[in-house]
């Protein structure tokens, strides 16, 4: 069975939003981090200060054929084609240690049902 990294960056607020949307198309469980991102543009400023939105990380390994439907689920749900609330991307993770047996049968299980 192959691997793959999915990585969700999304605003803080568009967070639960995204897991849910990850998890309905087959995500059993992700990583959640904090972080800033600094764009193109400058973000404004407030009495000398600079705004920066504070974003949210989502990693999750997922078997490779759900990773398609499940950045394809996350980019519709926070309608990422019309709007730059965030991205989507995975990657092909090559090894990998310390996957639960119980997640492999579910990831086979769904991978079954959409066949």
């Amino acid at each position: 069975m192959k691997f793959a990294a999915l990585v969700a960056i999304v605003a803080e607020d568009l967070e639960e939003k995204a897991i849910e949307a990850a998890r309905k198309a087959g995500a059993a469980g992700m990583t959640i981090l904090s972080a800033r991102g600094v764009g193109a543009e400058e973000r404004k400023t407030f009495f000398g200060l600079t705004y920066q939105g504070s974003q949210t990380v989502l990693f999750c390994v997922v078997e490779k054929k759900l990773s398609v439907s499940i950045m394809k689920s996350i980019a519709e749900e926070l309608e990422l084609k019309t709007s730059s609330k965030g991205v989507v991307f995975t990657l092909p993770l090559e090894h990998i240690a310390g996957i639960d047996t119980r997640q492999i049968e579910s990831f086979a299980e769904q991978i079954r049902e959409e066949i």
